[in-house]
């Protein structure tokens, strides 16, 4: 039996095990600066689980699973759409500030939120890190690569990975400086059940459970059209039918992120998808409320430092009408200049030299102590005379106080001041730092053509934001791969690149691998741009759209967009119509600088409108409809009227950009280049493509390198695509590809034809490449030979006729029936029989030929290829009247 304070460590229980909380005694140490005092702020410890039980068992919708051997498990199960999604937490990844683990049908996702043990330097920019990843072995796949591990993210991983940032970011407090991270992989796929949508609540749903002091709870859903019916998280057969793609994300009362991709949808029908989206992304937020109420961690509220109230009040002090001067240049580097060198002058003074305020410099008070001092001090004795009782006063020149603060917070401050002066001069004085109104767009100007050997090329301008559009066309060979979970298809025959270099905005920075913003602004414009263009029946080239951005000061995807379609139709892509994209901003509390409440709309927006105003709207398309649309928001949301405001007025620019770009000049040629490939397509019948591909591919290689084409790409269904540099090598390859895939037909002539081996019974001739069929001695000559040796060797080159057909396929000839004094019975067989028929090879009946889709007599190389196949056609169409005539190839 134990007693004293052993006894008492036994029954004390044992401290959690958390990295956080120490065990053992520290030695004292002087306390930190009050602006470092944040950063020393010890996290809360959790709260014992007993005193959850009862609130938890208390709740229909959250479940607690406890076991003598595991931790307790939380679960819910919340309604979404037609279904429940399955969220637990508490059992999996307990050593991270909060995890989950969330499920739709077969498809498990995990999720994890951690924070940094100290806070890092006070910044603008929130410290939040997002990575997303869809496991291969989720679906019960290996890579096809060399490495067979998981490596760098995916074009598709990076987009869901700004799809759970963007809308978590203005949910996060100002002042909270802890490196944060959130880590999702997908650890299971049914190939039903979309994992991206599940991706953003999850992450929502882990915020909401950790320390961070996050504002609202979010979540995200999917938007399905589909028969006229708005579908929530709809699965991947039903999105197959659907004509739109929104992903959504808010809070249980306003939005916070949109993105989606539509085939020319209206403003109306797309505000009826966000409400449709908002009325689910409540009752998800009210669930996970519910549940943050029984497990979740007491909020860091203590960690968050804000700069000195006084400091705002200084920096407006001295910087407030030179500010007022920057924001009035209207061009952007001279303007980025001028607001520099002033914050520079800012730092300075409250940062090392110390700035007086207004108030203290007009007077300073003093004690009774310091202006008056006893004549000990300040009175010269003369002769020993002192007049005892006397006090003399004494003028004493005292500086007011100087104050000095961080140089981090100094920035902090300025950048929020700069901000709110460019807002109160917009709605105060209703014009923006280039002197336009609110809804006035910025000059336009566009040329086409400027690259000569580019397939297609245009120079979009807007303001001081300028897109070099370049435009090229290929093979199937230059497809683009797909190698993830939720995209099937193995690749892609469009696609657009965006390039953001540093050059573009004047600076100077790194060059390498796109960024995620890059990866990000590409997509957009490339889902703009692909509702125009032409079926790949009509046009089977792969299209490569590159996007350099050569100057940016605002809106540079939208231009992007605008480029692209210029190009494009440079390019001689029969588009179906042309579309636009435009910027949109929002200034939301006008009241706060003398307005009257309502939200200012600002359409086309510079760089410096984004970073202070409060969202970022873009939308693509053209005057009766949107084909892609994304809306950042940076406050905590915006309501279904200012959404609708904001669209109606992004059409009125879309229709002013469109004009616009009617002007080009020079304007888009609408042809296709001399320098682009031609493509050929054909149709054979599916069991004949085998013939075109031959053993281990030895036939198509043996066609491209005698024809000289680039390729030839066969499907399954039997079409046949040919690629070439000329019309020449097109026709051979096609000449070769049509004898090998023709079907014989008995009374079909083949003219000058070779032997190919002879046997004692026969010669066997070759009556296309790869096709042979047995000339019997009998049929040979019209008189009798005792061998065929004595009449024909190998090489020799014969015109034969096909009399027979047998079961197995074999073919049987003659050369005899197309001799003059050929017998009169077989003769009147044949007349009896109609007209012999000669076989041209370059055209069968049950062989489709196509060519590249006419573009309005526009394309000279499509036309003589247009041509060349009527005159095919044409000579094909017309029977041989006489044992002797031909037809020329």
């Amino acid at each position: 039996m134990l007693a004293g304070p052993a006894a008492l460590h036994l029954l004390l229980p044992a401290p959690p095990p958390h990295r956080r909380h120490l065990a053992f005694a520290l030695p004292p140490h002087p306390a930190p600066p009050l602006h470092a005092r944040a950063a020393c702020s010890r996290r809360p410890r959790r709260r014992a689980l007993p005193q959850r039980h009862g609130v938890a068992r208390a709740s229909a919708a959250v479940a607690e699973e406890a076991s003598s051997s595991g931790p307790a498990k939380f679960s819910v199960r919340i309604p979404v759409g037609d279904r429940e999604i399955l969220v637990e937490t508490g059992h999996i990844g307990r050593q991270a500030s909060a995890s989950v683990m969330v499920t739709d049908g077969e498809t498990i996702l995990y999720c994890s939120v951690c924070l940094s043990d100290t806070p890092n330097d006070p910044s603008d920019f929130f410290p939040l890190s997002v990575h997303y990843q869809e496991r291969l072995s989720a679906a019960g796949r290996t890579s096809g690569g060399f490495f067979k591990r998981e490596g760098k993210a995916k074009d598709h991983e990076v987009l869901v990975c700004r799809l759970i940032d963007r809308p978590l970011r203005p949910t996060m407090p100002k002042g909270f400086y802890y490196e944060t991270q959130i880590l999702s992989w997908v650890f299971s796929y049914d190939g039903i059940h979309s994992p991206d949508c599940l991706a953003i609540t999850a992450a929502g749903i882990a915020v909401a459970l950790s320390e961070i002091p996050n504002k609202q709870t979010i979540a995200g859903v999917r938007i399905g059209l589909i028969n006229g019916q708005f579908v929530i998280n709809p699965t991947t057969e039903q999105m197959e039918n659907s004509e739109l793609d929104l992903m959504m994300a808010g809070t249980d009362s306003a939005i916070l992120m949109i993105e989606g991709y539509c085939d020319f949808l209206t403003e109306e029908k797309l505000l009826e998808a966000v409400e449709a989206g908002q009325v689910a992304i409540r009752e998800i937020c009210k669930a996970i409320d519910v549940l943050v109420q029984n497990c979740g961690k007491k909020k860091m509220v203590d960690a968050i430092n804000f700069p000195p109230r006084e400091l705002y009040r200084h920096v407006e002090d001295i910087s407030g009408d030179e500010l007022v001067k920057a924001l009035q240049i209207k061009e952007k580097i001279p303007r980025r200049k001028a607001l520099s060198a002033l914050e520079d002058k800012v730092i300075t003074i409250l940062s090392e030299q110390g700035y007086v305020s207004k108030d203290s410099s007009l007077g300073v008070t003093e004690s009774l102590d310091d202006i008056v001092e006893d004549e000990d001090e300040d009175e010269v004795i003369v002769d020993g005379e002192v007049d005892e009782g006397d006090v003399h006063i004494k003028p004493v020149s005292r500086k007011p106080p100087c104050q000095l603060f961080a140089e981090v917070d100094v920035k902090l401050v300025f950048k929020e001041v700069s901000s709110k002066y460019l807002r109160r001069r917009i709605v105060e004085g209703g014009k923006r730092s280039d002197g336009r109104s609110p809804w006035e767009l910025r000059p336009i100007h566009s040329q086409c053509g400027l690259l000569p050997r580019a397939h297609g090329s245009a120079l979009f301008t807007r303001g001081e934001t300028q897109s070099l559009a370049v435009v090229t066309l290929g093979g199937y060979q230059m497809a683009q791969r797909i190698d993830n979970l939720v995209d099937t298809e193995d690749s892609k025959s469009f696609y657009l690149q965006y390039s953001f270099p540093p050059s573009c905005v004047g600076e100077v920075g790194r060059i390498g691998a796109p960024s995620r913003r890059e990866i990000g602004h590409g997509m957009l414009a490339e889902r703009a741009l692909e509702p125009i263009l032409p079926p790949e029946e009509d046009f089977p080239y792969t299209i490569r759209v590159e996007s350099t951005i050569t100057e940016s000061n605002g809106s540079s995807s939208m231009a992007s967009v605008c480029g692209g379609c210029l190009a494009l139709q440079d390019a001689g892509v029969p588009i179906k119509f042309p579309v636009a994209g435009i910027a949109m901003g929002l200034v939301l509390d006008t009241q706060e600088f003398g307005g009257d409440g309502s939200p200012l709309i600002l359409s086309d927006i510079t760089g410096a409108e984004d970073a202070s105003g409060d969202m970022d709207l873009k939308v693509a398309g053209n005057e009766s409809g949107i084909t892609a649309f994304q809306m950042d928001i940076k406050v905590v949301g915006i309501t279904l009227p200012v959404m609708e405001q904001a669209l109606l007025q992004a059409r009125d620019g879309r229709q002013h950009i469109l004009n616009e770009m009617s002007k080009s000049s020079p304007p888009p040629s609408k042809a296709l280049s001399r320098h682009a490939p031609l493509i050929h397509v054909m149709k054979v019948k599916p069991n004949k493509v085998n013939l075109i591909i031959g053993s281990g591919g030895k036939t198509i290689k043996s066609i491209i390198e005698e024809t000289g084409v680039d390729a030839i790409d066969t499907g399954d269904d039997g079409t046949v695509k040919i690629t070439a540099r000329d019309l020449s090598s097109l026709e051979k390859s096609k000449t070769i590809i049509a004898n090998l895939t023709m079907v014989p037909k008995v009374g079909e002539i083949y003219r000058n034809c070779e032997i190919k081996s002879i046997a004692p019974y026969g010669a066997f001739v070759e009556i296309a490449p790869g096709r042979e069929g047995l000339c019997h001695i009998s049929e040979l000559s019209s008189g009798w030979l005792a061998k065929a040796e004595d009449a024909f060797k190998v090489g020799d080159r014969i015109d034969v006729k096909l009399i027979e057909i047998n079961d197995k396929g074999q073919l049987r000839l003659s050369s005899r029936a197309l001799l003059p004094d050929a017998d009169s019975e077989s003769n009147s067989k044949q007349q009896s029989s109609g007209s012999t028929k000669e076989k041209v090879p370059q055209k069968d009946d049950l062989i489709k030929m196509t060519t590249r889709p006419k573009r309005k007599k526009q394309s000279e190389p499509s036309g003589a290829e247009n041509a060349t196949t009527k005159t095919l056609e044409k000579s094909a169409a017309a029977p041989a009247t006489s044992q002797g005539s031909e037809t020329a190839t």
